[in-house]
């Protein structure tokens, strides 16, 4: 099942870390279903992963895995000035975090094809 087929969105701009992904998505119009999405990629990819066994009763009754947190922060781009800063920010997060020096050192991040396609 390919998420983006069955629900389409496009990606604005993303960056995966060790710890958390930080994404901007744009989706049709009169569609707001940024958990159904979430949900259903965290689904995929997680049924690469073994299932890990110290697992709280809570995520066992749940049937959530181990690796993802339940919430995620939603932010409505308001205007180009709020979109290039959220993009910023998503770029320079590996930053931030100390996993590099310079923002085109982090490979998993759609700062590359932002450079060559919009700058």
């Amino acid at each position: 099942m390919d998420v983006q087929k069955l629900y389409p969105f496009k990606t604005v701009a993303v960056c995966v870390l060790p710890n958390h992904i930080h994404a901007i998505w744009t989706l049709p119009p009169d569609d707001t279903d940024y958990s159904l999405r979430w949900r259903l990629i965290k689904t995929k990819f997680s049924a690469h992963f073994p299932h890990a066994e110290n697992l709280s009763a809570s995520k066992q009754r749940r049937n959530e895995r181990g690796i993802w947190q339940r919430r995620f922060y939603e932010h409505t781009v308001r205007d180009e000035i709020d979109l290039q800063r959220c993009t910023d920010y998503i770029h320079f997060n590996p930053v931030k975090h100390g996993l590099c020096g310079n923002v085109r050192d982090w490979a998993f991040s759609s700062f590359h094809r932002y450079v060559r396609d919009v700058l």
